[in-house]
């Protein structure tokens, strides 16, 4: 093969691996966004389904708490949730400050999954145990939260303004809601309500990064390999030909 030839095929092959590039982070962020979105509904909605199909009385089929549903019937479908997010966070690469972030998420979700949150009635080990799950989980979602407050928004680009408005608020969504399940846990605010405030605020907080997420999947697939410096990808040198004097520098 002539020098030529090498070097007509060298940038469309170059420009198609980042097309791919784009593809796989576009898969994982809509992985964590709908993981996000679905498993808020899927944990009260299946154990009911559950008990409907056993025949037993559906009272208190709403978890007092996200975490407390491993407790329940849905204990198989919290932990697998927690275990794919782990997964694909830790799988996520962007950039060097996004790829530390996710991985950082990604552990902290499989230690959500791997430490259970303390029962009714705990030993002492399951409430060290329990300890260990909310700094886990608050480091989670804080780091969640991050994202949409620093990864997502990218106001030196042409994102356009409403769209960066959007991920500030998802972020700070995230973290008031986080806020105010940590205050009705501490207070027991709700404790007799058939649905616990806890679980509506944590229910806030995971839809807010599951929503920020699918829209940055969204945004980033829209690009479609654009230039550097487009709203979708902040960051990468995605659809910049090998050969050109942006790619080089």
């Amino acid at each position: 093969m002539s020098d030529d030839l090498r070097s007509e095929r060298t940038p469309d092959s170059a420009q198609q691996q980042n097309i791919q590039d784009e593809r796989t982070v576009s898969f994982l962020r809509f992985g964590v966004g709908a993981i996000g979105v679905l498993l808020p509904p899927a944990l009260p909605v299946g154990n009911w389904l559950a008990d409907e199909v056993m025949g037993r009385g559906t009272d208190g089929f709403w978890p007092a708490s996200m975490s407390a549903a491993y407790y329940t019937g849905t204990r198989n479908v919290l932990v697998g949730a927690l275990c794919a997010l782990g997964v694909f966070l830790i799988c996520y690469r962007f950039d060097r400050r996004d790829d530390r972030w996710s991985t950082a998420a990604g552990v902290f979700a499989l230690l959500v999954a791997l430490c259970p949150t303390a029962p009714g009635d705990p030993t002492e080990v399951q409430r060290v145990v329990g300890v260990f799950h909310l700094v886990f989980a608050s480091l989670l979602f804080v780091m969640l939260a991050l994202f949409c407050l620093y990864s997502f928004r990218n106001p030196r680009s042409a994102q356009p303004a409403r769209v960066g408005a959007a991920y500030l608020a998802a972020g700070v969504l995230i973290l008031v809601a986080l806020l105010a399940a940590a205050v009705c846990g501490l207070s027991g605010f709700g404790a007799d309500w058939a649905v616990r405030p806890m679980y509506l605020c944590e229910w806030v907080a995971t839809w807010a990064f599951g929503a920020a997420w699918i829209g940055a999947a969204v945004e980033l697939a829209a690009g479609h390999g654009g230039r550097a410096g487009s709203g979708a990808l902040p960051r990468q040198a995605v659809g910049i030909e090998a050969g050109s004097p942006e790619a080089q520098t």
